[in-house]
């Protein structure tokens, strides 16, 4: 048999079959030896696939100086002496390349390039990191679990209905199967290898092709449809709940092989949905992918797993967009805050801005002299907050007029905070302030020599704020130092408080878990780079940004990395957690909706500058400034 098409895969590759005996075999392939150059870009580093037909290798795209791009580069060789045989092959494999070029979706791995060297052709494509599905199987010491299982499902469902959607033709892949689904780190699904999909012409018989065991009786024949990739879908989930493998058994056997026979904690409904994607007659099954999914989703519902399964937007957050937006004149740099229906934001226009948070129209600005980098603080209908003018402002919520002011010595670029009649806030003047709200002037304040941009946390007794110098402060409220802990480098971070213990970052390279009363380190974890971003805790975990391009999720109590996701640039902006998502912009513009339990996309969205801030959420209603000078407003 001759084996026609390769795709790439850390480990081995697997081969699809086209249903032709040909006499002669193809002879041993010579693979490029790490180091070759193609086309003066692609620099090969290593074998990560081979096939009867050439080899996949792991290559870095030269023309990024400044970065490591490693991008797959998959490999044609024809050697066949039929020339029949040779034009099919050719065929195939630019019909895969050009099938590619028209796809954009997050669960399709992407093409780059395209093109002929020394008798080969060649596919540059994104390269994916992870294991394939198959592998998981292999290397899972018991059953992969139900609510895993619909999610990966639920992407498949999603992919395909885009594919089955594809114009001006619809698109059948013609060969799922685990070995064709890549599972990355962070538990998200890429579908791979394109040699055999096709594009759909009702009326027209195509070859006999497909991996044995997972296509239907139909593809048999040559008249794969639409729903041949329904069947295969049910004969992958069935392979990953049973660990049986379609190959080893007879064709179209699966109803002799009932699913909670081999694994008893699939339920019933779980069970049903893929009998129902099995059937032999197509018009016994799902009809759509989309009617698909829906089942798997009512499923989980019923099952009561939905809750904890992860489900991305089907376009990879294309179709999230802003429910209201406002625009400032200059950037966003700041977080905004909250107050009876009142979003109020500041900008490097010298502006504090009070807008309505249903619908994002201006109520009041009110003009300093420079720019409002920090977030201010609602108490007694006051918006209080800093400006780069050295001041600090109190204006009236309802009006937006001055109600007092007090002026320090060099630009405030910290948040300011409220406990027991007093504001709290640091100033570049190097000093740290209480100033007593009724009296509207200062109780004390306590000189650390250095700037401090890093945002106070206060209890009943205690502020906590790091500056310039490396120092992390704990203070009391009469201004005495109680501990100061001190990292290498400054701490511009924003410390965060829970459960008597304080997380801080430094750019130093490491972010602290501190003993709140002692200053004790419990823990320490190094990141790639500095950061500024604020850490949060949210049940068992600790997630922040770092200047190295990731978002990071520790764990609570030993500092053990959960996962890490990484963006386009440095995350300066602080993360928030709502119900089962993380929420996060980095200076590429994007922000991000992660799966707070394994840090998987859910969506983002681009905007059009660098985000530094933190999000509000606030009624069901997300808030985020960017430096492209606009404030959007997003349903979660």
């Amino acid at each position: 048999m001759y084996q026609v098409g390769i795709w790439y895969r850390e480990g081995t590759l697997d081969t699809h079959r086209i249903t032709q005996n040909f006499d002669q075999e193809p002879g041993p392939v010579k693979q490029l030896p790490p180091g070759t150059i193609l086309q003066d870009r692609y620099l090969i580093q290593d074998v990560i696939g081979v096939g009867g037909m050439g080899s996949v290798y792991r290559a870095r795209d030269l023309r990024f100086q400044n970065v490591i791009k490693l991008v797959a580069v998959k490999e044609m060789i024809n050697s066949s002496p039929d020339p029949l045989i040779r034009q099919t092959i050719v065929q195939n494999f630019e019909r895969e390349a050009n099938i590619l070029a028209t796809l954009n979706h997050p669960s399709i791995s992407k093409i780059f390039d395209f093109f002929n060297h020394e008798e080969r052709s060649y596919l540059v494509l994104e390269f994916i990191q992870g294991k394939d599905m198959e592998a998981v199987i292999e290397d899972s010491d018991g059953f992969i679990s139900e609510e895993r299982v619909i999610s990966w499902a639920v992407e498949l469902c999603d992919v395909l209905t885009y594919l089955h959607s594809h114009k001006p033709e619809p698109i059948i892949f013609r060969d799922m199967k685990p070995s064709n689904v890549m599972v990355t780190p962070q538990d998200h699904i890429v579908l791979i290898d394109f040699g055999i999909a096709k594009t759909f012409q009702t009326g027209k018989k195509g070859t006999m092709i497909g991996t044995e065991g997972y296509s239907p009786p139909e593809q048999y024949r040559g008249e794969a449809t639409q729903l041949a990739d329904i069947y295969a879908l049910g004969a992958t989930m069935h392979h990953v709940l049973t660990r049986w493998n379609p190959r080893l058994e007879a064709p179209f056997s699966f109803q002799e092989r009932p699913i909670r026979k081999a694994n008893p904690n699939v339920s019933v409904e779980l069970e049903a949905i893929v009998n129902t994607a099995l059937q032999y007659n197509p018009p016994d099954r799902f009809q759509t992918a989309e009617t698909m999914k829906e089942a798997l989703l009512s499923a989980a519902r019923k099952t009561g797993i939905l809750s904890r399964i992860s489900m991305p937007a089907p376009d990879g957050g294309k179709g999230v967009k802003p429910i209201w937006t406002f625009q400032c004149e200059d950037e966003i740099r700041s977080s905004a805050a909250y107050d009876r229906g009142v979003v109020y934001i500041g900008s490097y226009d010298n502006n504090l801005y009070a807008v309505n948070g249903g619908d994002g129209k201006m109520v009041w600005k009110y003009p300093t002299n420079g720019g409002v980098v920090g977030c201010p603080v609602i108490v007694d209908n006051l918006a209080i907050f800093g400006s780069e003018d050295s001041n600090l402002y109190a204006v009236s919520t309802r009006t937006g007029k001055l109600d007092w002011t007090f002026q320090t010595e060099g630009p405030i670029r910290s948040s300011p905070k409220v406990s027991e009649g007093h504001v709290f806030i640091g100033s570049d003047d190097g000093y740290f302030y209480a100033i007593n709200l009724a009296a509207n002037r200062m109780t004390w304040r306590l000189d650390v020599v250095d700037p401090i941009r890093s945002s106070p946390v206060l209890t009943n007794e205690y502020a906590y704020f790091g500056c310039e110098s490396g120092e992390l402060y704990c203070v009391d409220f009469r201004g005495e130092i109680r501990w100061r802990f001190r990292s290498k480098r400054p701490i511009t971070s924003s410390p965060f408080l829970t459960q008597g213990v304080v997380y801080v970052a430094s750019l130093d390279g490491m972010v602290y878990a501190l003993d709140a009363q002692s200053g004790w380190v419990i823990w320490r974890f190094r990141m790639g780079k500095g950061s500024v971003s604020s850490p949060i805790r949210s049940d068992n975990l600790v997630i922040l940004g770092s200047a190295d391009e990731h978002i990071y999720c520790l764990d609570a109590n030993n500092a053990k990395e959960i996962w890490k996701f990484k963006t386009g640039h440095q995350v300066s902006g602080s993360p928030r957690v709502y119900k089962d998502c993380v929420y996060c912009g980095s200076a590429d513009g994007n922000f991000y909706c992660l799966e707070t339990r394994t840090g998987r996309l859910r969506w983002k969205f681009t905007t059009g500058g660098p985000i530094t801030a933190a999000p509000l959420i606030q009624d069901d209603v997300i808030y985020i400034g960017s430096t492209d000078r606009i404030l959007y407003a997003f349903l979660p």
